[in-house]
């Protein structure tokens, strides 16, 4: 440990850690800009300047460790030379920067509009160069305005560094410089495998989700249609946040209130059909492993890893289950089951999905199995936890004093396996409960399978069924360490070995869907951590917890499915997948 003193206050702070990381340990706020917890520093904006006491120069305390030579020295974070020419770095920044705040999505969450007015702002003493720069929006999830862009480079290091997608770069250089995807081709064009992490990380409004909002308000109020939603397991436990309330507070039974106050006719859970989703994958997963099918089962809820497989690793196809994700399950079980048991034209069913993932979006036209109802797309359209927030402050909702309010039935209610998909290990934890009943006819004696919890990038496990079955598990998180998992597959297959796994759960963001791209800015591992204990803990409230227990679910399968991965099932709740380009062109 290093004793120093920061602003006069006496601070131990530990050998490597940087004095920002130091700093805030002390409860000393220094302001950045271009620096994110998720994301390796690169001072690149310069805010964050600091000194050391009798020193005029000035370091970047991002990226400037604590060593041996600061000990009993003073660090100044704060003095008239530092506060001076922070506001000149910001200056700058808004000389090349729009005045457009009322337009922008990302008004009165801008990091940037934020330090503007502590730093209180308020001439431009720097003419404005602005580039003319026109907005891409050709991708179906994410738009970008690079005339936003304030080249702090988040983007780009989570896009390649932690995604490991590549869809976004700098060219130009200085003024001219910018951010744009791959060779300077339309997102739309790029690998773009539109998770949102670019537009999550982004400080400013150059990267945003697309709006879809005008087309959900147009639906619901067209006398002639029969508005329907859906909401995910990891919405229930962020759009407080919205709200000012905690993250990780559980809001579903105000979340369904608030929809029906929004217009919605009727209300689902995105849960229900998670637990749907597990019977299918589950009963997948026990006859590939007795019939000798393609193993490992890789999980197919998260589209963003859809998307990268078809590019990336199209070799796997023959080992992705072929299982819809719950969004897509239930909307194709809407409109071929719920509408005709309700005596509802599907012809006028619109349905919506709340979702946690820009990708989502995308989903929804990714192929022609998405229409598997037979009345158009089985989901409409999809709004993130970003974009139903700010629908419910439109509508002057006060959600917090709602009543509290249930799901309708039958595509409502839900066990405790349904809600954990919203978190990292949660599709395979959830999975390893109904997989136990199946292989053994027994139910599993302890159903919290702490071994896929956490944020270690990959978790391994092996679950022994007690019948002599066991079998071996990877939990990967975070598209940058799919490949460790993937590798070590392809390797064993290549050499003619055994597979290192049976069952691969994949989840494209950090955290899972907890930390998708479409919810509330500002999340960090703490915030995840708080968001996967929201989930937890509604799961452990549950009074069914294994997706085989739903009495709905049974019922489904008796009055429509028949059984399991049986030909009505794999009609409207399979899909299948293609190699698809990395460019399109």
């Amino acid at each position: 440990m290093i004793n120093l003193k920061i602003n006069g206050i006496p601070v131990q702070a530990e050998e490597g850690d940087t004095i920002l990381e130091t700093a805030k340990k002390a409860n000393i706020k220094i302001p950045t800009l271009c620096y994110n917890p998720d994301l390796p520093a690169w001072a690149s904006c310069g805010i964050c300047i600091v000194r050391m006491a009798g020193s005029p120069r000035m370091v970047r305390a991002c990226t400037t460790p604590v060593d041996g030579s600061m000990e009993g020295k003073e660090i100044i974070t704060h003095d008239a030379e530092i506060i001076a020419t922070r506001r000149t770095v910001l200056e700058l920044i808004l000389s090349n920067h729009p005045n457009d705040c009322l337009q922008c999505p990302r008004n009165g969450s801008c990091e940037l509009q934020t330090l503007a007015e502590e730093f209180g702002i308020r001439e431009a003493p720097y003419r404005k160069v602005m580039n003319g720069l026109p907005i891409d929006d050709s991708n179906p999830a994410i738009i970008l305005n690079p005339e936003k862009c304030i080249r702090c480079g988040r983007c780009v290091k989570v896009c390649q560094e932690v995604q490991n997608v590549w869809a976004l770069e700098f060219l130009g250089r200085g003024i001219k410089g910018k951010i744009a995807s791959a060779a300077d081709a339309p997102l739309g064009e790029s690998p773009c495998i539109k998770c949102g992490q670019c537009a999550a990380h982004c400080p400013v409004g150059a990267i945003y989700e697309r709006d879809d909002t005008a087309k959900v308000w147009r639906a619901l109020h067209n006398p002639d249609q029969h508005t329907v939603v859906q909401i995910a397991p990891a919405v229930r436990v962020a759009l407080a946040e919205e709200f000012g309330l905690e993250p990780g507070t559980v809001f579903t039974k105000k979340i369904y209130s608030a929809l029906r106050r929004l217009g919605f006719k009727t209300v689902f859970d995105t849960n229900f059909s998670a637990d749907l989703t597990i019977m299918e994958e589950g009963t997948e997963l026990v006859k590939r492993l007795t019939e000798k099918g393609d193993i490992p089962l890789i999980t197919s809820c998260c589209p963003a890893w859809v998307d990268y497989m078809e590019k990336y690793y199209a070799d796997m196809i023959p080992n992705f289950s072929t299982a819809k994700s719950p969004q897509q399950m239930m909307g194709a079980m809407i409109k071929a089951y719920w509408a005709d048991k309700a005596g509802v034209d599907p012809d006028t069913v619109y349905s919506v999905s709340v979702m946690p993932c820009t990708a989502k979006k995308w989903e929804t036209r990714r192929n022609d199995d998405m229409k598997s109802a037979g009345h158009g797309y089985d989901v409409d359209i999809v709004i993130t936890t970003r974009e139903l927030a700010r629908m419910i402050k439109q509508a002057g909702i006060d959600i917090l004093k709602l009543p509290d309010e249930e799901a309708d039935s039958p595509l409502g209610p839900y066990t405790g396996a349904g809600t954990i998909f919203g978190v990292t290990g949660g599709v395979m934890e959830a999975a390893v409960r109904s997989a136990y009943y199946l292989v053994t006819g027994k139910e599993l004696p302890d159903v919290n399978f702490k071994p896929a919890r956490g944020l270690e990038g990959v978790k391994e496990a092996e679950v022994d069924f007690n019948n002599g079955t066991k079998i071996r598990i990877a939990i990967a998180h975070q598209m940058g360490n799919i490949a460790t998992v993937l590798d070590r597959i392809r390797a064993a297959r290549d050499s003619g070995k055994e597979t290192p796994y049976h069952f691969v759960e994949v989840m494209a963001c950090r955290g899972g869907c907890i930390g998708g791209g479409g919810q509330p800015y500002g999340c960090t591992d703490l915030i995840r951590k708080q968001r996967s204990s929201g989930i937890y803990s509604d799961d452990e409230k549950s009074q069914l917890r294994c997706s085989h227990q739903n009495p709905f679910i049974t019922q489904v399968y008796k009055e429509f499915l028949g059984e399991p991965s049986g030909h009505k099932a794999h009609e409207l709740l399979h899909t299948k997948y293609v190699e698809r380009p990395l460019y399109v062109k």
